[in-house]
């Protein structure tokens, strides 16, 4: 069954509901089925055959963009997004892992098109949205074929004739490696389609709910804002530039009913004094997931909407999404939350977690190692990347099935207590032979300085490995050598960070999370 089945069901059912708010506009279910239909339609004439079951959409959160991923998946193929506001060469690389024969753009990437264009070679089939757009860009690249989906208004498919199976890909998302070279994730339909009914399920989502859409495609929680709200006829509400940098006013004024975002939104809105008691009544999921969790904010949020489940949920994308949640409680939470940060809970239904040494063996309850996970929700690997997919999707002694090799460190539980994050595996660092976990140095610090933002990283770098720690926190009525002092009641010596920095704003990637390779950046650039 393809994750495009439930937005058809929902059309069929509520063609009149609201299916998108974007821009000012709201779009029904049958409008924005009609507009998938016509990309879909466009592809498959203008491309019967491809070489592989992938097309590229290159757009920013946009109707032509919406309605790219939807006429992917309504022609069979899988989508790959591609973001225009990535580094060019960048965007290139996964044009050409991915292969796609087929590309959609939006009024938003136009601009960075013909730099895209350069050096591909293969002959892609392009969607773009007006035609004076074709044809500049035809003259331009005669090597491939420009077009619109004008000419496609009254020849609509029947999409359920063209949906894939449901162990093929449904998307594909790049993420960073170790070498600079992105590694694309292939999830197919049966992992998404599993996520998807628990989160119905579990949040009883209906008709009624609006969910806030606050990640870039690339970023997969983008695929819950889509795919569990067109699952029940729900409305998916996509602020705009301005609204993204001051989220507060417009989670009131759309009236949604499901928030979804990484922690680094909630902290911007604490700053903003945007997390006020009972400001969010209407909400009734405040759902975070991406990075920790701090247990202060979660008790703000909880407070700021009342009427609302406060859930911590942890996945990577080689997970689909989300493999594990808990349940924020008031009460008992604060208390089970460890260095500051909340649980990251239980699995979903049929995934499995073990937490291992370095040997892939299991460690004893109370101890901390690595977290490998297998189930239902297992993607399929790294496209074209044997060698990655091997080092990460693995078997474990005396074990059958593959097993996701998370980084993540976590403490095993004693009985049935909640899994407990702890921090990476590559951000734990040894310095003059004491292993340190940088998060306990982060949350030592963010209760020294009350700040919301607090990272440590490892510096300098020298021969022998890490000579040092340097942290970086948001402004703090403390000055750096307060702070460093304080220190001492909680950390062991060589965990003092030698500096303190402090940041107005924190560098933030794509997904909105804090970016460690610019705060690295920094230091470099300044030593």
């Amino acid at each position: 069954m393809s994750i495009v089945s439930g937005f058809l069901k929902s059309a069929r059912q509520w063609p009149k509901r609201p299916a998108l708010e974007i821009g000012g506009r709201t779009i029904t279910y049958a409008e924005l089925c009609q507009d998938a239909m016509r990309t879909a339609s466009t592809l498959v004439r203008e491309q019967p055959r491809s070489r592989t079951e992938l097309t590229a959409v290159f757009g920013e959160r946009s109707e032509i963009t919406f309605a790219g991923i939807l006429g992917s998946l309504m022609r069979g193929h899988g989508y790959v997004p591609i973001n225009p506001q990535f580094p060019v060469g960048y965007c290139r690389d996964m044009l050409e892992q991915c292969s796609s024969e087929a590309l959609i753009v939006d009024e938003a990437a136009l601009q960075p098109l013909p730099q895209l264009l350069s050096g591909i070679e293969r002959p892609l089939t392009v969607l773009l949205p007006n035609h004076e757009a074709v044809a500049a860009m035809q003259e331009q690249f005669p090597s491939h074929r420009f077009v619109t989906c004008d000419a496609a208004a009254n020849e609509l498919i029947a999409p359920e004739a063209h949906l894939a199976d449901a162990g093929k890909t449904a998307y594909l998302l790049f993420t960073s490696g170790s070498t600079g070279k992105p590694k694309g994730v292939m999830v197919p339909h049966r992992a998404v389609r599993c996520f998807i009914q628990s989160m119905v399920q579990r949040y009883e989502v209906t008709e009624q709910d609006r969910f806030s859409q606050m990640s870039q495609f690339t970023f997969d929680l983008s695929a819950f804002d889509m795919f569990v709200a067109w699952e029940a006829g729900a409305c998916v509400c996509c602020p705009g530039a301005l609204q993204m940098i001051n989220p507060g006013p417009y989670i009131e004024e759309s009236r949604l009913t499901v928030w979804f975002s990484v922690p680094s939104v909630g902290k911007h809105l604490r700053g903003l004094k945007q997390l006020a008691p009972e400001q969010y009544s209407g909400l009734r999921l405040s759902l975070f997931c991406g990075e920790p969790l701090p247990a202060d904010l979660a008790q703000a949020w909880a407070a700021a909407a009342p009427n609302s489940i406060v859930e911590n949920l942890y996945g990577p994308t080689e997970l689909t999404i989300a493999c594990t949640l808990y349940r924020w409680d008031p009460v008992s939470s604060p208390a089970e939350s460890e260095n500051g940060i909340v649980p990251i809970g239980w699995p979903y239904p049929d995934m499995i977690p073990k937490i291992v040494d370095d040997d892939l063996r299991e460690v004893q309850p109370g101890e901390v190692g690595e977290l490998v996970m297998t189930g239902p929700q297992l993607s399929l690997g790294y496209l074209d990347n044997p060698e990655k997919t091997a080092e990460a999707f693995v078997s474990l002694p005396g074990t059958e099935g593959t097993f996701y090799r998370t980084g993540d460190r976590v403490r095993r539980p004693v009985g049935d207590g909640p899994l407990q994050y702890i921090g990476r595996r590559d951000h734990q660092v040894k310095i003059h032979g004491l292993r340190a976990e940088l998060g306990e140095i982060e949350a030592a610090l963010r209760q020294i300085a009350n700040v919301d933002t607090a990272i440590a990283v490892g510096w300098p770098r020298g021969k022998t490995g890490i000579e040092g720690i340097v942290a970086f926190v948001s402004e703090s009525r403390l000055d750096a050598a307060k702070i460093r002092s304080a220190c001492r009641d909680y950390l062991p010596a060589p965990m003092i960070p030698r500096t303190v920095r402090f940041l107005d704003e924190f560098p933030l990637n794509s997904n909105g999370k804090v970016d460690r390779k610019a705060l690295l950046g920094l230091l470099e650039n300044t030593s």
